[in-house]
């Protein structure tokens, strides 16, 4: 995805001082205040109502958040339009296209084959994947998941002005364009969409199925995330689609695709506040992955000099306060998203945008860190 995914950083991200004063409060409409349904805490709805005033302009791209605390849902709130165009509101039924947030299923598939034997975490790659390219024969399938292969982003390779969409086929022949990875294998830690694309073409050829596929069956269907697709234009639909937008000084403009959006591997599943609550308590409750591989998926990597990263498969990863701290981001041309999980508190907090640009990393944390959700 030719995303500004690169201009955000979420090592420097820290938690924001999220108790909204009194004063903040009474800025807030009266029709927000009006909105907020009971729940278990009504000053911490009108304070998350608050957060998200920015998208409750008429006739702006929305927004939609949930908290989930010990497995149940204490708050599912959305705000502006769905879709512009035809004035649909936004909804916990929304489908977003999450992003790079997709990058935790590419892993979850990865894994599945693992537990399998197809693959091995330090397979070669080159062993697995006709075409992918000699110089980075020495790159394993833990390499990939952990952001330490050194592969060049394959979006530096797109020019601007191109119109036909790359696809993850598209990514190997990119990758040609170069005879070196940017640092020795394993040695440093360097973002990369590459390595997730090149993932989900080893999922198709390790299962014998399309990489859609595999995550409906073996993924979003077992698991009831029925509204949930790795979207192919003119194979699958995304039903009840949110489309994104940006938002500039000469209005709303739709940017709901850009040259990179049919890579699926990184980024190109859309789901719901909905489905992603199935998902989250799917991870809880072990119906997918064992507590044996989240362990492996929530690890940081360890490079070569035997430092370790924040990142581990699919997800960052790192310690708050001495808590488990796990979260991704994910920006596209018109959507940006935020996913915030702690294990050992038992709480996630989703907020998913179509718009391009925004915060939605400080409104997960300004979220979490309300009295109501911060304290055991």
């Amino acid at each position: 995805m030719a995303d500004p995914m690169k201009a955000f950083d979420p090592l420097r991200t820290v938690a924001l001082v999220a108790t909204v004063t009194i004063g903040a409060l009474a800025c807030s409409s009266p029709a927000l205040r009006a909105a907020a349904t009971p729940g278990p805490d009504m000053q911490a709805m009108q304070a998350i109502d608050s957060l998200f005033t920015p998208y409750t302009a008429p006739g702006m791209p929305g927004a939609s958040v949930v908290v989930i605390r010990d497995g149940q849902v204490v708050v599912n709130r959305s705000y502006g339009l769905a879709d512009i165009e035809a004035a649909a509101p936004a909804s916990d039924a929304s489908s977003y296209r999450l992003a790079s947030l997709s990058k935790q299923f590419t892993a979850a598939a990865t894994m599945l084959l693992a537990r399998e034997g197809r693959l091995g975490y330090d397979s070669r790659v080159v062993d697995l994947l006709p075409g992918f390219p000699a110089y980075a024969r020495s790159i394993t399938v833990r390499h990939l998941l952990t952001h330490t292969s050194g592969l060049w982003d394959y979006e530096d390779f797109v020019p601007a002005t191109q119109t036909v969409q790359v696809k993850d086929r598209d990514v190997l022949a990119l990758l040609q364009r170069t005879d070196s990875t940017y640092f020795p294998v394993g040695s440093a830690y360097r973002y990369s969409n590459s390595g997730y694309a090149v993932l989900a073409l080893i999922v198709e050829t390790m299962s014998g199925q399309p990489y859609a596929t595999f995550l409906r069956q073996r993924i979003f269907t077992p698991l009831g995330m029925n509204a949930t697709v790795a979207y192919e234009a003119g194979v699958s639909t995304v039903e009840k689609r949110a489309f994104g937008y940006s938002v500039r000084s000469t209005g709303v403009v739709r940017t709901d695709q850009s040259s990179t959006s049919a890579v699926l591997g990184d980024g190109g599943v859309y789901s719901s506040i909905r489905d992603l609550i199935t998902w989250d308590r799917a991870l809880d409750d072990g119906r997918l992955l064992t507590r044996e591989e989240l362990g492996l998926a929530w690890t940081p990597a360890r490079l070569a000099d035997g430092t370790t990263t924040r990142y581990g498969f699919g997800w960052f990863t790192e310690r708050e306060g001495g808590a488990l701290r796990l979260s991704h981001h994910g920006e596209t041309s018109g959507f940006t998203n935020f996913i915030l999980k702690y294990p050992e508190r038992r709480l996630t907090v989703i907020v998913l945008t179509n718009r391009r640009g925004g915060t939605p990393w400080d409104l997960a944390a300004s979220v979490a860190a309300l009295p109501s959700f911060s304290s055991r």
